[in-house]
């Protein structure tokens, strides 16, 4: 995974760490649900995991809203690392890692949002189409 330079300079691997911890709680690699958060997340199958997905989106939601009129603000980025953390379980479960959305995000950089967002519109829609 590349390493993301923080505004002291300094350079943080955090999310490749926590990475490497989630995939050593998969179910493949002896993660034991007794022992572990993750491993009692991945033993239970995607619709654990995905729920939890659901419920900490609508929780940076509501955080965002809540901060809108002047709430606590810093339980935003609480909110997201909690997201964040639960995307990733999902990730690892379907074999991917951070460093697969940082390349997507590293394809899509430079592209109009709008373009890009087109782009996959019709590349949907190819895939759609009955072969000739």
């Amino acid at each position: 995974m590349t390493a993301t330079v923080n505004n002291d300079g300094s350079t943080s691997d955090a999310l490749a760490r926590l990475a490497a911890v989630i995939e050593s709680r998969l179910p493949a690699r002896g993660g034991d649900p007794e022992k572990s958060y993750v491993a009692r997340l991945l033993h239970k199958g995607p619709d654990a995991f995905l729920k939890k997905i659901g419920e900490e989106a609508t929780e940076v939601v509501m955080a965002a809203k809540d901060a809108d009129h002047g709430g606590d603000r810093s339980k935003i980025v609480n909110e997201v690392a909690d997201l964040w953390f639960h995307t990733m379980v999902a990730l690892a479960h379907y074999g991917f890692s951070p460093s697969d959305v940082t390349a997507e995000l590293e394809r899509r950089e430079g592209t109009s949002g709008i373009e890009e967002k087109a782009l996959r519109k019709v590349k949907a829609r190819e895939s759609e189409a009955p072969n000739d």
